[in-house]
């Protein structure tokens, strides 16, 4: 290949994670095989065994497949290379440099190569042929988000033509090169920033933090006078507006995605503009493609005064119309919001007709509410003030035609019973508006089983006499009770009797760690009971995936047949035909009540005029502060013992109990029989129950423990803990479910640690995730007794010791401590 001259790029995947380079030197084409953001080297690795393929080393040492293209000579003398990988082509190469793409690598097979040392799906799950039956192809997106559904791409394209800031704290984070004079004017800025917070009583590192958060640069001039450095500056840019590349993530990978996209989504244009941009120097074709789009549309009249916003809903129409999509429901939380929400349709207005008519797309939104106030906590508002101002502001903007309904989202940490009086009130809505949908987020993860079927009867129990079953759809629905019991054929019942909808996203379920065993998926289960279903993306952007990808997938990796893509296409065109009805019938009520008033100031004023809700809308079973309630246990961790987590009663779902075995109390019997409390101190959770609850009592004060617990605690959970005499560190997240967040930020991100998952479901399955993805590597050991972790020590083969027995694997844990401590030393 040395006298091999570059031929040509392509991606087998969308994310541009796995980069085929063509070079060719007279008649032969070769190609390198290259996976840079991936730096464990299992994708590569699994994907050259799976292919039976050698893999060798590139100049900078990383892991690389080369190979030749076979070229062949078709029925009509022309010359092409078939590039195959196994007996699936995966593209045709053309003497004159087109490169025609046949197949691909869905992100859930890529996920899954990276997760694991030992890749277990074959060629046909992993090599997908982008070709979908025509009768079969999904029209529609019912489940996805605002901020999550544009390509990294273009939301770079966005940050350089409208010169969006960019926080100093991202170029720290990303750890992003500057040129000197842009060093130069950054830190000057950043001085002037500084003065601005003296007085703060901030002090370190979240003094820092708070002026690097309020010093930008220009994005524009952040690439287009720094060329020498663009290409690897726009690489890891891209890569920090998805969720994390080698393996599975979990929700707080998700928050922090989404901080970084909303400098692109919710940007704000930088003071210091570079006046005339030479975009032929954007060093990324496709990003320098979408930017000379973006130029180009202000030169028609219709987008000539485009916003941000406007611009972002123009593209995601233009994304959707790629993919064969004409119908979309978009969830955002900014319709709730009584500063920002007449604006937001105000936009919507005047750029949404000029979409359809560009794209054939409709997109309308979902108004939607956040299931638990976790920065809101921080505020100090209770969940009353802000769930009745979200109430007071979805009543005024319902009757907006592009107001499809309402939902709930953020993490599935909560009982949904919580908000029953939140769900009373929005099925008062639908009953003052025609075709209003009601979605609640759940059974997402397996923490709370009920919260499905709890959904349906909370929606059902708040009807008026009279007043029918709204549309109502569930997001996600992957974790019920047993449907073959009772109590699931009795779900199952009420699903079919409501007109339910369950709403599947497989790449998202996978991606953040709520679903490992494809074998496990129930969409075909529910689509042979008759329940209606539909596919979304859940912002695919955030997963590298889209419509097709989705669908391929289900019908590749689930095994889906004809007659199940069928019924589910059959659901949406429902679904969308009574949408538009309905969307016509409000349009033409909304002309009629605006009497020649402008939308913004029509909703403006009928937000103001709206009253918001008096009734108590937060059920909180009894619960209390707890740094208030155990103060005088609160105390940090200390720095100089290596901390080993026991994940063993605390970590279950809302059903599960712990089953202490007499191997279980062998194996901590070792532990702190070996153990030094000097050198290291034990962590558990709030339950203080099980294997966590043995510990404690076989410990008898010699090591320090401490008990990650969340923010508001029942009372028979505060008087458990200040009976068990450990110490506390309180969570900032206010549920059980959410605990494994703290610790990760506390432990995984910060310092060396152990982590001993004896039992648990999904929060366990996070922590072992979490433990896994930490900055700082921790072992890792897991009972392989129990099923969910099993499972998940399975897929992460070579980062996690399993182990079925019990005093015998106490001695390596404690080896794994010593080999901790001398990394922490």
């Amino acid at each position: 290949m040395a006298g091999a001259k570059r031929f040509g790029r392509f991606y087998l995947d969308k994310e541009k994670d796995m980069v085929v380079d063509l070079y060719r030197e007279n008649d032969e084409i070769s190609y390198v095989l290259r996976t840079p953001n991936h730096h464990t080297g299992n994708l590569i690795t699994n994907f050259a065994k799976l292919c039976g393929l050698p893999v060798s080393r590139d100049e900078n040492g990383l892991k690389v497949i080369r190979g030749v293209i076979p070229c062949y000579v078709n029925g009509e003398n022309r010359i092409l290379y078939a590039f195959r990988f196994l007996n699936t082509k995966v593209a045709n190469v053309f003497p004159d440099g087109r490169i025609e793409r046949k197949a691909s690598i869905p992100a859930i097979a890529k996920t899954l190569m990276s997760q694991t040392k030992e890749y277990r799906l074959d060629e046909m799950r992993t090599i997908i042929k982008s070709y979908i039956r025509k009768n079969c192809k999904f029209r529609t997106d019912l489940h996805t988000h605002m901020n999550g559904n544009l390509e990294p791409d273009v939301l770079v394209a966005f940050g350089i033509f409208h010169e969006l800031r960019y926080p100093y704290y991202y170029i720290r984070k990303l750890e992003l090169k500057l040129t000197k004079t842009q060093t130069d004017r950054v830190m000057k800025d950043r001085a002037k920033a500084a003065a601005l917070f003296a007085d703060s009583g901030l002090t370190g590192k979240y003094l820092d933090r708070k002026i690097d958060d309020h010093t930008f640069v220009n994005f524009a001039d952040l690439i287009l006078n720094n060329l020498r450095n663009a290409p690897e500056n726009i690489r890891k840019i891209r890569n920090a507006l998805t969720i994390p590349k080698d393996g599975q993530a979990v929700f707080t990978d998700l928050e922090k995605v989404y901080l970084y996209r909303y400098v692109f989504t919710k940007g704000v244009p930088s003071e210091k503009k570079l006046g005339k941009k030479d975009l032929s120097r954007i060093p990324d074709e496709d990003i320098r493609a979408y930017v000379m789009e973006l130029e180009a549309d202000r030169k028609r009249p219709e987008y000539v005064g485009n916003t941000l916003f406007m611009d972002k809903l123009l593209w995601i129409g233009r994304t959707y119309a790629r993919y064969g999509i004409d119908y979309v429901e978009i969830s955002d939380t900014t319709l709730v919001k009584k500063e920002e929400a007449a604006r937001m349709l105000a936009e919507a207005h005047r750029i949404l007709p000029a979409v359809e008519r560009e794209t054939g797309v409709l997109i309308r939104f979902l108004a939607s509410i956040r299931r638990i106030p976790l920065t809101i906590v921080k505020d100090r508002v209770t969940p009353n003030d802000y769930l009745a101002e979200n109430l007071k502001v979805l009543r005024a903007v319902a009757s907006d035609p592009y107001v499809a309904g309402s939902d709930f989202v953020g993490e599935e940490i909560n009982d949904i019973l919580e908000l029953k009086p939140v769900i009373t009130e929005i099925v008062k809505i639908a009953n003052e508006t025609p075709g209003f949908v009601i979605r609640i987020h759940a059974g997402e993860n397996d923490s709370l089983r009920d919260n499905v079927a709890n959904s349906i009867r909370c929606v059902a129990e708040s009807l008026a006499p009279g007043q029918a079953m709204p549309a109502m759809r569930i997001g996600h629905g992957l974790y019920t009770c047993n449907l073959n019991t009772p109590k699931g054929r009795k779900l199952l019942n009420e699903l079919k009797a409501y007109g339910v909808t369950l709403e599947f996203q497989i790449t998202s379920n996978v991606r953040l760690n709520n679903l490992s065993d494809l074998d496990r998926y129930p969409l075909k289960g529910y689509l042979r009971a008759g329940v209606r279903c539909v596919q979304g993306t859940d912002g695919g952007a955030l997963y590298g995936t889209d419509s097709i990808d989705e669908e391929l997938s289900l019908e590749k990796l689930l095994g889906l047949s004809e007659v199940d893509l069928l019924r589910m296409k059959e659901t949406e065109e429902a679904i969308e035909t009574a949408a538009r009805r309905t969307f016509e019938t409000k349009k033409k009520q909304l002309e009629e009540v605006l009497s020649g008033s402008d939308v913004e100031s029509f909703f403006s004023d009928k937000i103001k005029a709206t009253p918001a809700p008096k009734e108590v809308l937060w059920i909180e079973k009894e619960k209390c502060d707890a740094a208030k309630e155990l103060s005088h246990m609160i105390r940090p961790l200390d720095a100089e013992k290596l901390p080993v987590i026991l994940a063993g009663g605390s970590f279950n779902n809302d059903r599960h109990q712990t089953r202490v075995t007499p191997e279980g109390k062998a194996l901590i019997d070792r532990l702190l029989a070996l153990g030094d409390p000097e050198k290291i101190c034990f962590v558990v959770g709030h339950r203080i129950s099980g294997y966590e609850a043995y510990l404690i009592g076989e410990n008898r004060g010699r090591f320090d423990i401490f008990a990650f617990v969340p923010a508001r605690l029942t009372s028979k959970e505060r008087d458990r803990i200040r009976k068990s005499g450990v110490f506390v560190r309180v969570a900032i997240e206010p549920t059980g479910p959410g605990v494994y967040k703290s610790i990760a930020y506390e432990i995984f991100k910060r310092r060396p640690s152990v982590l001993l998952a004896l039992d648990g479901n999904s929060a366990a399955a996070n922590l072992v995730q979490e433990a896994k993805n930490a900055a700082v590597k921790s072992a890792i050991f897991v009972n392989a007794r129990s099923g969910v972790l099993r499972e998940k020590a399975e897929m992460l083969e070579g980062d996690v010791t399993a182990f079925s027995g019990g005093e015998a694997i106490a001695d390596r844990i404690m080896e794994a401590a010593d080999k901790q401590e001398s990394v922490r030393r």
